[in-house]
């Protein structure tokens, strides 16, 4: 694993450096997109026709076979609204999409809609090798996403994506334990501070423990804490705060309220099936796990908000649309990006895909507020009442893999081998910063 994200990060620099070398201005003229052929809700007949015939080239991840009805519906609709343009939609696996970018910008053929997640989008974005979408949508549009999604990759008042699909965590119960605690299911709790205390009195009243978590990097986010600094040439995560939130999880672990190891998802699985624990923060993804696991156990789960830590965020991991810089077509790009990602259409994709959207308007929708009673639409009538807290943190430096590597090493360290907190942040400082000086 070290070797391939090694092999990525330095693919990752040289198609930066190089698409940083292709840049430098398309020429094109800023414009604003039309509000009723973008981002508001419908299939932009207002759109005024192309002066000359435009082809847009359009990348997606994996999203073929699967989604090809979805997509090509989607491509005649605006085609049929903005006349002269065509559409080609290419789809790429996840892992050769960069390596894709970088080929036909260097040779001066850039796709024009690009679908990345938003670490990449942010890191390509800081770099200036996309559009700065800002100069083309109105307010309006730009509020028809959530904000804190939207916001994930403004960088320095620039917005480098439009937000598409997305997915954040929600909180599963054990009702039987919770009950046998004394504690009441149907007012779950609200903050990481009370989610501990409710760990507590599982634990005091059952002999269970609360949950058990993965030590990985975004436990600093979620309580405030930068990973880096604004301008993300320094670690900024070496402060008092980490050291309070890193000793409240060591204690809570020799308590027995957190179990004390380092349970990656497959492991979470596991204790919550047996029963070892009563509460999972997990996607909804974990349900088919539960279900075939612990069938028992299934039916008496149930789904409500991630409660949100010192920071009063949830962390979403989202998919992203981006124009390149080099787009030769970019007010017509950014019309189709808004385009796909306009709440009706993210409502489609969201009925096809059973995905969470990104803007507002979608989750009015029956399809994300109505719940037949079962898990399933529990978890997600959850995740999408979710969405008004959700943020993607990213680190945003091609490095970024090595950078939380980093953390999660100094986390084990510490919360598994008892090593000093404060020195051993001092020691994953140094190493961070190392790791920017060399690879940024």
């Amino acid at each position: 694993m070290g070797t391939n994200r090694k092999s990525f990060t330095v693919s990752l620099l040289l198609t930066m450096s190089m698409l940083l070398a292709a840049c430098g201005g398309n020429g094109n003229t800023k414009g604003t997109t039309d509000a009723g052929s973008t981002g508001a809700p419908g299939t932009g007949a207002e759109a005024t026709a192309a002066a000359e015939p435009v082809k847009l080239e359009f990348w997606t991840i994996a999203l073929q076979p699967t989604f090809n009805d979805y997509f090509n519906n989607l491509i005649t609709q605006y085609e049929s609204s903005h006349p002269g343009v065509t559409v080609e939609w290419k789809d790429y696996p996840y892992d050769a999409i960069s390596q894709r970018l970088l080929t036909s910008t260097a040779s001066g053929k850039s796709p024009d809609v690009v679908n990345l997640n938003t670490e990449f989008a942010s890191q390509l974005g800081s770099k200036g090798a996309l559009l700065n979408l800002n100069e083309y949508l109105t307010d309006e549009q730009a509020k028809s996403y959530f904000e804190g999604i939207y916001n994930s990759t403004v960088l320095g008042g620039q917005a480098y994506a439009l937000p598409w699909y997305t997915g954040t965590e929600v909180l599963f119960m054990n009702k039987k334990l919770v009950e046998k605690a004394g504690l009441d299911p149907a007012s779950p709790p609200q903050t990481r501070e009370e989610l501990v205390e409710w760990a507590r009195q599982v634990h005091e009243k059952t002999g269970a423990a609360g949950y058990a978590q993965q030590l990985v990097s975004k436990l600093f986010p979620i309580d405030g804490i930068p990973i880096l600094n604004e301008d993300k040439t320094a670690a900024a995560f070496n402060t008092p705060e980490a050291e309070a939130m890193i000793t409240q999880m060591r204690d809570l672990m020799k308590e027995g309220v957190v179990l004390k190891e380092d349970a990656d998802f497959s492991k979470q699985i596991q204790y919550f099936s047996g029963e070892q624990v009563a509460f999972q923060l997990s996607g909804p993804t974990f349900i088919n796990f539960i279900k075939t696991s612990a069938p028992d156990v299934y039916k008496n789960t149930i789904a409500v908000p991630l409660p949100t830590g010192k920071a009063n965020l949830r962390l979403s991991n989202s998919m992203n649309l981006v124009v390149p810089q080099k787009s030769k077509n970019p007010q017509q790009a950014v019309e189709f990006a808004a385009f796909l990602t306009n709440a009706e259409n993210q409502t489609a994709f969201s009925r096809v895909a059973n995905t969470l959207p990104s803007s507002k308007a979608s989750i009015q929708d029956p399809f994300f507020t109505d719940s037949d009673g079962s898990l399933e639409a529990e978890a997600k009538v959850a995740s999408s009442q979710s969405l008004d807290k959700a943020t993607d943190y990213m680190v945003g430096v091609p490095s970024a893999a090595d950078i939380n590597s980093a953390l999660a090493r100094g986390l084990q360290e510490i919360l598994m081998n008892g090593a000093d907190i404060k020195e051993t942040l001092n020691k994953v400082e140094k190493e961070v910063n190392n790791i920017i000086s060399q690879g940024s």
